[in-house]
């Protein structure tokens, strides 16, 4: 059902069943999949692909253009999945042509005033809390948690099953399945919880644990725990995902476990 008091480009493509609130603008060149609903408010800019089932709170503002000096107005994309909820107030930047398009997955929860910048790739089932701040080039892996109000640095990449307490900043990669926390960030354990949510067993969760230990709490660099849990530990899909993780980081990895007392 479509508001009267509702903009509607003639040419977005919106699926039959789909709820446009009142003072929302649709604009050209934008597709709505079927069952989502767009609350009042809402301005979604050319380029936007948005799933089934999704719902768009008021205020926010999808598809935009960068705030890239470099964007000369290409044509790209925002694409967002099945299944997602995004609150009030949140922007999400479409791409450029570094990479074409800004993306979030199925299933994700992005809280009020959350900012997800230019060419993002954000996974299935992650969660932004309020207010957190991503610039361009992020890659967020699945079931990722990120707490409120955590700024994190462009070009950084955070694993899957991992979690960020909330007002971090993140200025290097956040390897899968740890805890992220302290300041500056740094390494705090695994994320043991979300892992057990997640149906991970005990054997399993004991394994990431010592692989960890490997990089982040022994007096070994980078390389050599690459090299100490390429032949200390069996190829699993756990061990596998941590490797190639740490092998393909550009930025850096965070900090290891430190007892230093904050400022």
């Amino acid at each position: 059902m479509n508001q009267p008091l509702a903009f509607i480009h003639p040419n977005a493509k919106i699926a039959d069943n789909v709820t446009i609130e009142p003072f929302s603008t649709i604009y050209d060149n934008v597709e709505i999949g079927e069952g989502t609903w767009i609350g009042p408010n809402v301005t979604i800019m050319d380029g936007a692909r948005i799933g089934k089932n999704c719902k768009i709170y008021p205020g926010t503002v999808i598809s935009a253009e960068p705030q890239d000096l470099k964007y000369v107005g290409e044509k790209t994309l925002t694409i967002i999945g099945d299944n997602t909820t995004i609150r009030e107030c949140v922007t999400v930047n479409k791409g450029t042509n570094a990479l074409g398009y800004t993306k979030i997955g199925d299933n994700c929860l992005i809280m009020a005033t959350a900012h997800i910048a230019h060419d993002c790739v954000i996974g299935n089932h992650v969660i932004l809390v309020n207010g957190v701040g991503l610039a361009g080039h992020i890659e967020i892996g699945d079931y990722a948690f990120v707490g409120g109000m955590s700024a994190v640095h462009q070009f950084t990449k955070i694993g899957e099953h991992s979690f960020i307490a909330g007002g971090s900043h993140v200025r290097k990669d956040i390897p899968p399945f740890v805890k992220a926390a302290r300041n500056p960030t740094s390494y705090a354990g695994v994320n043991s919880t979300g892992l057990q949510r997640r149906g991970f067993t005990t054997e399993k969760i004991t394994e990431i644990q010592n692989i960890y230990r490997v990089l982040f709490q022994k007096s070994k660099n980078v390389s050599q725990a690459i090299e100490a849990i390429d032949q200390d530990f069996e190829s699993t899909p756990e061990r596998d995902i941590i490797l190639n993780f740490i092998k393909g980081s550009d930025r850096g990895l965070m900090s290891g476990y430190s007892t230093r007392t904050e400022n």
